[in-house]
């Protein structure tokens, strides 16, 4: 990655608009996510950001930057082969709650224990709000919701505890009425060598009146806060990780520096160089000769 100094807000705009619905978390996160980036001074010629589908996928073209659009839950896959690509550039996955933990929950799993370098940004509204309300494993039990207008039925799916079963390297929550932490979590998050897992709280105005901004507001505090809390501490982060309806823990929950990531680990090619450095022009003019 080059050094430079001078990145700023304006160099992430684009000249596409925003279409979420007034009140979205999505505009902090597409917020947090440009001001972290300028304040680690990587300009958007040296970052790849990757989505699939969803109302957090519509970010893509809102940020002028390199960006890769894919499939519904397939954005750490795609990540992932972005990175091992190219080691030099910092990438980060964004993806919502109902394609990582539906369709995509397989590729969650392995994430962290492949420990790939990447960073995933989790929006997690607890519904399925691109295509208007149904539930996701997020949802709470008994919530009613366009699919499941008797109440969902199914247990209510835990994903930092989740995360935190799964030997992470790094595992933090964040909330969207706290921009300033949740930059501050975005950075660490990037900074971080190995699988970085950043949950954000958010709400979805439209489909979402029963976990809105304030109901957040009111249940969230941050660990830092508590000069006796060891993110170094696997056991006490699941602990604090369990409560999701009324002393909600955000922070960065868990983390250890010395676990090897994916590249690392390969020891036959971990010394060479790039992918990316072995791509350069060939002169092919004498093989499509053979078929003429």
């Amino acid at each position: 990655m080059q050094a430079n100094t001078n990145v700023k807000i304006n160099d992430y705009a684009s000249p596409v608009k925003p279409t979420w619905c007034a009140g979205c978390g999505d505009f902090a996160i597409w917020t947090a996510i440009k001001m972290a980036l300028v304040e680690l001074n990587i300009p958007p010629t040296e970052v790849v950001l990757c989505f699939d589908i969803g109302c957090n996928s519509n970010m893509a073209d809102k940020i002028n930057a390199y960006v890769f659009k894919g499939l519904h839950g397939r954005v750490i896959p795609v990540a992932a082969g972005i990175k091992l690509a190219n080691q030099g550039l910092p990438v980060i996955a964004v993806g919502g709650d109902g394609g990582t933990f539906d369709e995509g929950m397989q590729h969650f799993v392995h994430a962290f224990r492949s420990n790939y370098d990447i960073t995933l940004i989790l929006h997690n509204n607890c519904d399925f709000g691109l295509t208007t309300g149904q539930a996701t494993p997020t949802t709470p039990t008994g919530q009613k919701m366009n699919s499941s207008p008797f109440g969902v039925a199914e247990d209510r799916l835990n994903p930092t505890q989740l995360a935190l079963t799964l030997n992470p390297s790094f595992v933090a929550k964040g909330f969207t009425g706290d921009l300033k932490q949740l930059v501050g979590l975005l950075k660490a998050a990037i900074e971080h060598k190995g699988f970085s897992y950043l949950e954000v709280l958010q709400h979805c105005p439209t489909y979402n009146q029963f976990m809105d901004q304030a109901w957040y507001k009111d249940r969230v505090y941050k660990v830092e806060e508590n000069d006796t809390y060891d993110n170094t501490n696997l056991k006490l982060a699941y602990e604090r990780a369990g409560d999701q309806l009324e002393k909600i823990a955000t922070g960065i929950l868990y983390q250890n520096k010395e676990k090897l990531n994916f590249y690392q680990r390969i020891n036959h090619i971990k010394d060479q160089p790039d992918l990316v450095s072995n791509v350069e022009k060939k002169d092919i003019s004498e093989l499509l000769l053979e078929f003429k």
